[in-house]
């Protein structure tokens, strides 16, 4: 699961950004004459009880040495760094370029070994001189479910997967069912299959076109809200699938289609208007499926514009 959490945080992390540096920006005190370690120490232990979901909290001095122990969840951790350059960390770096407070990218973190984030708070006095930096680690798991509550670490989204899990087996059991029935069909008069009936033959392609439909229709399911591998970008594939399952589906209605024709003509020339009735609904179809792939292309040539 972890690929589909790497692509929420991508899509998340401006709006991480914009909440942690808010709540950060409205509770330490900044740009003001002078502002010494505790009064940036003692609204952070008050901060860091109301967000209850980070790993680390430390502030470091402009030079990117550690200037107070670390609070940390990890008892290990907890309480030790101060005097500990951090000057070469990807987040002093960006925080000195940018001069504002920044999230940095996913890596993986030197306590716990989880992919996690920091974000770096500067603490400027009036003069706009550096005077500390704040910095917060939050694992991809905590800061998901602080920003992004609908993701698959949330209660709701816990349960859509195991529901997506469960259609996703149950349509696979109707593709395997209809499967075996489509090879009885070849096997319904016995093992001689040049015994086998052209009627049984249209219906076991019918029944093998639907099975291939569920089942890709399954895959598409399976991979994308149980696994988690669908990715943003990739829309096309999700095109492809709804191409792939509304083809079967009208090549299974025009193979029944054209079964009635046939036992229509045979046996009762007067209901040859249903079956006509079926290839007018066929067509409807594939116009509007040629309406659908049309839509898509345009959609496709106005983005790369």
């Amino acid at each position: 699961m972890i690929i589909k959490e790497i692509q929420e945080y991508g899509e998340v992390r401006t709006k991480a950004r914009a909440y942690f540096c808010y709540t950060l920006g409205r509770n330490l005190p900044n740009k003001l004459p002078s502002v010494e370690l505790d009064d940036i120490i003692e609204p952070l232990k008050k901060l860091s009880q109301e967000m209850g979901n980070f790993d680390s909290i430390y502030i470091l001095d402009p030079l990117g040495i550690q200037v107070t122990n670390t609070v940390s969840i990890n008892p290990i951790y907890a309480r030790k760094g101060a005097g500990d350059s951090r000057s070469d960390r990807a987040y002093y770096y960006r925080t000195i370029k940018e001069n504002r407070c920044s999230i940095t990218d996913l890596y993986p973190s030197l306590m716990s070994n989880e992919l996690i984030v920091t974000i770096s708070y500067p603490i400027y006095n009036d003069k706009h001189e550096m005077l500390y930096i704040v910095c917060i680690d939050i694992s991809l798991e905590n800061i998901l479910k602080t920003v992004h509550p609908t993701s698959i670490d949330s209660v709701f989204g816990k349960v859509r997967k195991y529901a997506y899990g469960a259609f996703s087996f149950a349509l696979a059991a109707v593709a395997l069912l209809l499967f075996l029935q489509g090879i009885g069909q070849f096997l319904s008069n016995g093992v001689k299959f040049y015994n086998v009936s052209i009627k049984d033959m249209f219906e076991a392609t019918i029944l093998l076109t639907l099975s291939l439909a569920i089942f890709d229709l399954v895959r598409a399911i399976f991979e994308e809200e149980v696994l988690g591998s669908h990715k943003k970008h990739e829309d096309g594939d999700i095109h492809k699938t709804m191409v792939r399952f509304l083809g079967s589906i009208i090549i299974a209605l025009a193979i029944e289609s054209l079964m009635l024709v046939f036992k229509f003509a045979i046996t009762d020339s007067s209901k040859l208007l249903y079956a006509v009735y079926l290839i007018g609904g066929i067509s409807v179809l594939l116009v509007s499926l040629s309406i659908y792939l049309n839509a898509i292309n345009n959609s496709s040539k106005s983005e790369s514009e």
